[in-house]
């Protein structure tokens, strides 16, 4: 092993013609000191013994002490200037890998690069052995953690607040075409890159009665006995801004037994009673999104929902304490953001707190809950919100129950009294729905509890104010806004495509690392020949680096000349991967029926997961992949035409497959999509846009302008009408050849081996069962716009020129605009510089 030749020990005296060699060092010398150090020191091996895990640790580890001094200094930071801190709480926060965004973020990417060089080793390889932070589903987990990251580079001080899951989202495999799950054993290997903080452990309590007393003014007090009680650990996660010295971090709780295990039992020789408890106990914290189908299921999930909840609120209690002894500054110095509706169960536990524990009473209590949360809603899907059964609230968390309902008697005797033209909206505005099965709303909660609700994109809110919460929109317009979502450049430009962020700050300069619309300075050059031809050899080259990918994973040779047309996200009928999979039948059939032609070659790639429990979803996988199987496999296509399924998409994953992209698939229902980040992503590596006029979609259209993407499809009031008007879907199967032809392929065993009924569940939702989501109603106008990107793709030199176009409008879409609009416009925080 090359670099254990440097492993010796050093003078006994400091060399004065060397530079001394510190934790802090960031230069070339000081890393490989770093490194080697903690090779031997850290973890205890030798050139005999260290693995390609080891390499990892070590760097891991040397990057780790250059953000200690910066993470101890802005916290001691914050303390002393009192700032307003931001606590952004949500049941997921999809990392991904944390090693080469911290070298990005602390400027020493470089150095480190060839550090490890002149070790013998390779960065690129290193990086491969870090293990994804899956602790999320898809967008809403990921968009938490590109806000991490711009609350550090803006200088804002916050934390984030999640569950520390020991499994999180499933390992995705793919067995005879079907998707398959296997548990995601993320800590298999430890985590280099947490803190355990066993200091801040906080019980969580469940179940249990409570009990009313009378106070010495004669004041009713309210009591939660006799309830079980668990632990929450903290674990901490530095979150580095980019070259500004701030760290701020991510504190994420584990559940921990309140003992170990049943002495009684231990000593009796029933070993297994014994720990029993312990391990129930921990289950809170043992997996991410819990299937819900059963009783259990939903009781565990509401536990973790309340779980960190609790510690969280604890924490940030004992946090205010230390330099207030009173509540009145409480929503000057603490703003709590809800992310979706998981968190939601802060506003009663938080008037819990001030008005059980605390002693407030209740005005005062409410007015700080009220200007101390806010809520952001992530859905247009009334099936999605958030409701939980009264019964279960108030099996597991009495007193909340009853907090929960006295909100709602509050709320609705101020409409009937300052609203009286409202009262016929009172079943819409409750927060309990009524029926035999009594529920809670949780997203009714968050808006009462809250003073300010925001949705993700321009659209989305508007459907929120006019359609999902109409009625509370017209009492209190004030409180509704929208931030539409963005994504963070560092890693989703300067990280996952090193050759075109080269590029551009070799163009325009580095400012757009922290200012995207810098990006508008590429403008000019977007017709300039020589720099379309490097624009273009970089795609070329991420185009290059996943065919190789593809071909070690699927086994399967792709053209790299060919158009990359890409749909990866969560599988999902909205999402409408279905519609994509339609058109590639049709052109499959139209390259059979005429091989002679020319046509555009493409290679179609998909990526997702479903969830365990979505029949549908899982068998839209099953159909891509036998479709694949299919074309893959007929020689008459290969010149033109291919399909992969890539399995396990993540954000490692992502970042290989987003840089590559010519065409990016965005085509849910209109009015769906909240607003997509992989839109984003897409077109801010260069890729162009198929989609429709849903989510951030629309926005990205004004950005870039009509003639840069392609938009086709039913907008979100064509949709209504059609659903109003009687939609028959078996209309547009009838009038159209290629559709008829492609769904009745699926029907007749084509794909399926002759198995006819396998797919017919797909087939009857599209014909009989009404086509929810308008694939039908959208296909002819989805396929000649896909006619359209094949003659343009034809055009190189054009391609090019709407491709640096796109990348140039993406100023708007960058999570620093976003949560810099919170901080002035909903939180109220001011930056502190370090």
């Amino acid at each position: 092993m090359p670099f254990f030749s440097n492993l010796k020990p050093g003078p006994t005296t400091p060399n004065p013609g060397k530079p001394k060699l510190t934790y802090q060092g960031t230069d070339v010398a000081a890393l490989e000191k770093s490194f080697l150090n903690h090779m031997r020191y850290s973890l205890a091996k030798d050139k005999y013994t260290s693995t390609q895990n080891d390499y990892y640790s070590s760097l891991a580890l040397s990057v780790r002490d250059r953000l200690i001094e910066k993470w101890i200094t802005t916290q001691q930071k914050y303390y002393e200037v009192d700032a307003k801190r931001v606590y952004y709480l949500s049941l997921e926060f999809l990392i991904g890998r944390t090693l080469g965004n911290s070298l990005i973020n602390l400027g020493l990417y470089e150095n480190a690069w060839n550090a490890i060089k002149n070790l013998g080793y390779d960065l690129e390889e290193i990086q491969e052995q870090e293990w994804d932070a899956g602790l999320g589903n898809g967008g809403l987990g990921r968009l938490a953690a590109c806000f991490m990251d711009s609350m550090a580079t803006l200088g804002l001080p916050a934390m984030g607040y999640g569950i520390r899951y020991d499994y999180g989202i499933f390992f995705q495999s793919i067995k005879d075409g079907f998707q398959v799950e296997t548990p995601d054993n993320w800590l298999r290997l430890g985590n280099m890159w947490e803190f355990p903080r066993p200091e801040y452990l906080y019980p969580v309590h469940f179940y249990g009665r409570v009990e009313e007393t009378k106070g010495k003014n004669g004041q009713k007090l309210s009591r939660w006995v006799d309830t079980e009680e668990i632990m929450a650990m903290a674990y901490d996660t530095p979150v580095p801004g980019y070259q500004n010295n701030t760290v701020n971090f991510l504190r994420l709780w584990s559940a921990k037994s309140t003992r170990d295990f049943n002495l009684d039992y231990f000593n009796d020789g029933d070993y297994i009673k014994a720990i029993e408890n312990k391990a129930l106990t921990e289950n809170i914290s043992r997996v991410l999104y819990p299937n819900d189908n059963t009783s259990q299921g939903k009781e565990l999930r509401l536990k973790q929902e309340y779980f960190f909840v609790a510690a969280t609120l604890q924490d940030i209690m004992r946090r205010y304490k230390k330099a207030h002894t009173s509540f009145n500054e409480f929503p000057d110095k603490v703003a709590i953001q809800l992310n979706d509706t998981h968190p939601a169960i802060a506003i009663p536990e938080l008037m819990r707190i001030l008005v059980d524990e605390e002693g407030l009473v209740w005005e005062q209590a409410w007015g700080i809950c009220n200007k101390t949360f806010a809520y952001t809603n992530h859905t247009v899907l009334p099936e999605a919100l958030e409701q939980w059964s009264v019964g279960l609230l108030e099996h597991l968390l009495p007193r909340h129950m009853q907090i929960i309902y006295e909100i709602n008697s509050r709320f609705l005797k101020l409409i009937k009294k300052e609203y009286p033209d409202k009262t016929d909206a009172i079943h819409s505005l409750s927060i309990i729905e009524e029926g035999h099965n009594k529920k809670v709303r949780m997203a009714n909660l968050a808006l009462v509890g809250s003073h300010m609700v925001n949705g993700v994109a321009a659209l989305h809110t508007e459907i929120l104010k006019t359609d999902i919460f109409k009625h509370y929109y017209d009492i209190c317009p004030q409180t509704f806004t929208n931030k539409t979502n963005g994504i963070t450049q560092r890693r989703w430009l300067k990280l996952c495509n090193p050759g075109l962020s080269t590029l551009i700050s070799k163009t325009i300069g580095e400012k757009w690392t922290t200012d995207l619309y810098e990006l508008k300075k590429l403008l000019p050059f977007a017709d300039n020949q020589n720099f379309q031809t490097e624009w273009m050899q970089v795609k070329q080259q991420n185009k290059t680096r996943l065919a190789a990918y593809i071909k070690k994973q699927n086994n399967l040779e792709v053209d790299v000349h060919s158009m990359f047309d890409i749909q990866v996200k969560r599988i999902h009928e909205y999402k409408r991967q279905l519609l994509n999979v339609l058109h590639l039948i049709s052109l499959y059939y139209q390259i059979k029926e005429d091989p002679s032609s020319s046509f555009c070659p493409r290679t179609v790639i998909f990526g997702g997961k479903a969830a365990p429990g979505y029949t549908m979803a899982k068998l839209i996988i099953k159909l891509i992949t036998s479709v694949a199987d299919i074309i893959n496999n007929d020689p008459d296509v290969h010149p033109f035409l291919k399909a992969v399924f890539i399995k396990n998409y993540s954000v490692s994953n992502a970042e290989k497959i987003i840089p590559s992209a010519d065409l990016s698939e965005q085509i849910s229902t209109a009015g769906t999509e909240a607003s997509g980040t992989g839109n984003m992503k897409f077109a801010l590596n260069g890729s162009l846009t198929i989609g429709t006029l849903d989510g951030a979609n629309i926005e990205m259209k004004e950005e870039v302008g009509d003639e840069n993407i392609f938009i086709f499809g039913l907008n979100a009031e064509e949709v209504l009408h059609q659903r109003q008007a009687g939609y028959n879907p078996l209309d547009y199967y009838n009038r159209n050849p290629r559709l008829k032809q492609a769904i009745d392929a699926i029907a007749s065993g084509k794909f399926s081996k002759g198995h006819k009924d396998l797919f017919k569940p797909l087939v009857d939702a599209l014909l009989y069962h009404g086509d929810h989501y308008m694939l039908l109603a959208d296909y002819e106008a989805y396929a000649n716009c896909q006619e359209k990107v094949s003659r343009l793709f034809n055009n190189k030199q054009k391609w090019a020129a709407i491709s640096i176009r796109n990348s140039a409008g993406m100023g708007k879409f960058s999570t620093d605009r976003t949560i810099a609009e919170y901080a002035k416009e909903v939180w109220n925080a001011q930056t502190v510089s370090i």
